[in-house]
């Protein structure tokens, strides 16, 4: 922001234009009583609604606009005194404010809504005031939601991606002096997980040599390039989204692709946009190996974007679309555009390339990540073979 504010592209009053209208949207969602339009009948009068004091007692309060009525109620609500009385949840509201101001993915945000509705409404911690909160409560209530829905230890990792941000923001904004959940100790037990396995998670040798037909043989009859698309990212590895993004710009050398951007699909208006951002804002370059070279010599130069449909970027839905209507001619259960990065990853792995050059070839930050996406994506032949040579 100070750079923005340095080159002229945000102004010192439209941040605090800015900052106002976000804690008149706050005041709107926690004050408790009706704010009231002047009456239609007589044409005049004011906005009004009520507040609780220091004393408790109730008082009328009145303007000549919403806004201003608004604008009234600020002091009150954000004083240091109204700290004392804030709520689980005002401070929830007020943490998902500043995290749609610093958060790439509107799904991100979505999730938490879903997520604090779900396992935090129902909770004692709801309605609880912050400052009363302290790490044995939150640690009681922890294990309670982990035990009330039975929830493996990754959705517990983020439903707790929540709870920790907003004592963290609160320690940030000075509400409270050190975050509660830094000492929560989880003592029940996570619901178990089945380990997932190379026959659902990945293509195998001789299922990916089927599709490769498959997709070699539409591509033929179409002239579609979703087909090649398709086909090319078994050989890069790319999220959909970075897929479908990818421009000719981006084919920077013969031997490497530069990933930059992503397709995101917009929550509110629900249609496809790109972004000029990967999904962790680091971009990489990933190793196009001859045949991938080949597959890319094939395409027009129809648009700024490698892979067109009538003139249009081709999107994620399209190339999900083949690889259903792919399982459904040959009856089989669909294996999502996600296991196309995961069968990219076991391959590599599984012909012995390093794996923090397999993490890098992902994006991913930490190794952790990357072995989560590592099968065996080899025939039970194949896999036969390989225990037999070693042994």
């Amino acid at each position: 922001m100070k750079d923005a504010l340095a080159y002229g592209i945000l102004t010192t009053d439209s941040v605090l234009d800015k900052l106002m209208a976000t804690k008149r949207e706050q005041i709107k969602k926690i004050h408790p009583y009706a704010i009231t339009p002047p009456s239609t009948s007589t044409g005049n009068g004011r906005w009004q609604t009520c507040y609780r004091d220091s004393d408790n007692k109730r008082k009328n309060i009145k303007a000549q606009s919403e806004e201003a009525l608004l604008d009234k109620l600020i002091p009150i609500y954000f004083s240091d005194s109204n700290i004392e009385k804030m709520t689980f949840y005002e401070l929830y509201l007020e943490w998902l404010e500043y995290k749609k101001t610093v958060a790439n993915s509107q799904n991100t945000i979505k999730r938490h809504e879903q997520h604090y509705r779900k396992y935090f409404e129902p909770s004692i911690l709801h309605k609880m005031k912050v400052k009363r909160i302290d790490e044995l409560m939150l640690e009681t209530e922890c294990n309670h939601i982990i035990r009330e829905f039975n929830l493996p230890r990754k959705e517990w990792g983020n439903v707790k991606t929540i709870i920790n941000g907003m004592f963290e923001y609160a320690v940030r904004k000075k509400y409270i002096s050190v975050n509660p959940m830094e000492k929560v100790q989880i003592l029940v037990k996570f619901k178990q997980v089945v380990r997932k396995t190379g026959k659902t998670e990945t293509y195998n040798s001789d299922e990916l040599k089927e599709l490769n037909q498959y997709l070699e043989r539409m591509y033929t009859e179409t002239n579609d390039t979703v087909f090649l698309a398709v086909k090319l990212n078994f050989l890069l590895g790319l999220r959909v989204g970075e897929l479908v993004a990818i421009k000719w710009e981006d084919y920077c050398d013969i031997n490497h692709l530069h990933i930059v951007r992503e397709e995101v699909r917009n929550q509110i208006t629900n249609k496809y946009e790109v972004v000029e951002h990967t999904k962790t804002n680091r971009d990489r370059f990933v190793v196009l190996i001859p045949k991938a070279i080949n597959i890319l010599q094939k395409l027009e130069h129809q648009s700024e974007y490698i892979f067109v449909r009538d003139g249009k970027r081709i999107t994620s839905r399209q190339v999900a679309y083949v690889l259903e209507k792919y399982a459904e001619r040959q009856g089989l259960n669909t294996k999502s555009t996600h296991k196309m990065r995961k069968t990219y990853a076991s391959n590599l792995n599984a012909s012995g390339v390093p794996l923090d050059c397999i993490r890098e070839m992902l994006g991913h930050s930490i190794l952790s990540t990357t072995l989560g996406y590592i099968y065996n994506p080899l025939t039970e032949k194949e896999t036969y073979d390989l225990i037999t040579k070693a042994l």
